[in-house]
């Protein structure tokens, strides 16, 4: 502790992303370094689990001093450490945890061992806003689309998820097809802007209106067997009228559930949370007593200031973790 602030070192490597971070109070990011392993992983068109696990081995370490010394800080003013330990690829969850272990045992401090999903929805509340609760969780990225209902830290309901495909994983085949690259989302955006016509062609998604399920699957198909048939197609247009319906269903299960639940604040998280088109929909179909909460683009993606903000909560609660803690590939 300084100057009497908590003070936690967070841990992320779930994913294709290392990231050590500090955090003060659980609000305040001191240093939030990242290091990202698109290169690596970019002639795969997907994650490589041998090879972010080695990565993941190779940076932890001088990220978590670059995070110190950001930060202004040395070991000893750490009040916890916290790190992520579900949902994620198994040999890179351990990096992050086992250092985290290492850090608990040598300095004597707690550690608290984190869900990735509940962190990446604080990620917002790292930016000024008030944590208020409950709230509608959206999680979207390329290994999870879900709803929850956030009733407070470690308690989240699970009120929606996907048959199939998450959102992400429907965009990084879809590019992949198309020849356009990794990850799919950012790019698949960029050229669906250059659209034209803007005609919306595939059919919309599960359309059952009390339906809280996502499925993408079928939409990814749809792109694929289009493509097929219609060889000369215009790309721009064929990625404008996926995005759309991509996006649509989003919108339309988050304000279902949310209304549903009788709930005005609602949370979007995750790497495609990131997505401006994605932002102006639900802007565009919120109502004047909703409030719609999406992190900046930075803190959507994989990253260990949302691991150490949430890590806060726990301290605070007392809510700590043995140094028998394991890692897990599922919540």
């Amino acid at each position: 502790m300084k100057d009497g602030q908590v003070i936690g070192l967070g841990l992320e490597s779930s994913c294709d992303e290392t990231s050590a971070a500090i955090v003060t109070e659980g609000r305040i990011i001191l240093s939030n370094m990242i290091n990202s392993q698109i290169e690596l992983h970019s002639d795969y068109s997907g994650v490589v689990p041998e090879i972010a696990s080695r990565a993941h081995l190779e940076n932890i370490n001088g990220l978590i001093t670059s995070a110190l010394e950001e930060a202004g800080m040395t070991f000893s003013d750490l009040d916890y450490v916290a790190a992520t330990n579900r949902p994620g690829l198994i040999g890179s969850l351990l990096i992050a945890l086992q250092s985290a272990k290492a850090i608990s045992f040598t300095l004597n401090i707690p550690l608290i061992a984190i869900n990735h999903l509940e962190a990446h929805l604080y990620a917002p509340f790292l930016e000024g806003r008030e944590l208020e609760y409950p709230f509608i969780g959206l999680l979207i990225s390329g290994g999870n689309t879900a709803l929850y209902r956030v009733n407070g830290p470690g308690e989240m309901q699970l009120i929606g998820k996907t048959v199939d495909d998450a959102v992400g994983e429907a965009y990084d085949k879809v590019s992949k097809f198309l020849g356009l690259g990794y990850p799919g989302g950012p790019v698949i955006e960029k050229i669906a802007r250059q659209a034209v016509k803007r005609k919306v062609f595939f059919p919309k998604i599960l359309t059952d209106p009390d339906d809280r399920r996502f499925s993408y699957s079928g939409i990814k198909t749809a792109v694929i067997n289009h493509i097929k048939s219609n060889p000369g197609d215009d790309i721009p247009e064929i990625v404008y009228s996926f995005q759309e319906r991509a996006l649509e269903l989003l919108s339309r299960r988050l304000f279902t559930a949310a209304r549903a639940e009788g709930i005005k604040k609602m949370v979007v998280a995750g790497g495609v949370a990131a997505n401006g088109r994605l932002r102006d929909i639900l802007n565009s179909e919120k109502r004047k007593d909703e409030e719609i909460i999406i992190p900046s683009p930075l803190l959507c993606t994989d990253n260990a200031a949302m691991i150490a903000g949430i890590g806060c909560q726990y301290f605070k609660r007392g809510l700590f973790d043995p140094l028998s803690s394991d890692v897990t590939a599922k919540v």
